[in-house]
């Protein structure tokens, strides 16, 4: 079931490792600022390590227009913190080891697997575009995603 857009998007409150560091994160905490969730199915597979490290490559242009981007898979912190050092992966990769925030963006997808999906939250917490892979082989690459946030 998709999300409706221009509706409050759900919460999201979990663990995650960033920058060197665990700590939680809220997105009900990010209010002012645009938020990407890019849901991906698994740490240092080969299609999520191309999708994650072109957000990397590309975080200063996300930035720029006021973003932050929030990476999100089923793996546990350990597993986020080696992908991360491995890759150089400077924004935050969250663990939902439950599929709570899966389950609440509509992604949880066939054998507990990941949809690959993106999701932009505005800075009023609301739910402006989103895109659900069905096959999980392409991801929606930074341009796409810097002319929805400019359009906010």
């Amino acid at each position: 079931m998709a999300l409706p857009l221009n509706a409050p998007a759900p919460d999201i409150d979990l663990e995650g490792w960033a920058e060197g560091a665990a700590g939680r994160f809220r997105l009900s905490e990010q209010r002012g600022t645009p938020v990407v969730l890019a849901f991906y199915p698994g740490d240092d597979t080969p299609v999520c390590r191309k999708q994650l490290c072109s957000y990397q490559d590309d975080l200063d242009v996300l930035r720029g227009v006021g973003a932050q981007v929030w990476g999100i898979s089923t793996q546990d912190v350990a597993s986020h913190q080696r992908f991360a050092d491995r890759r150089g992966l400077r924004f935050p990769l969250l663990a939902d080891t439950d599929k709570r925030a899966h389950r609440a963006y509509g992604v949880a997808g066939a054998l507990g697997l990941s949809k690959r999906s993106v999701f932009v939250v505005d800075g009023a917490g609301l739910l402006r575009w989103s895109h659900v892979s069905t096959l999980g082989l392409t991801y929606q690459d930074t341009g796409t995603i810097v002319e929805v946030l400019k359009g906010l």
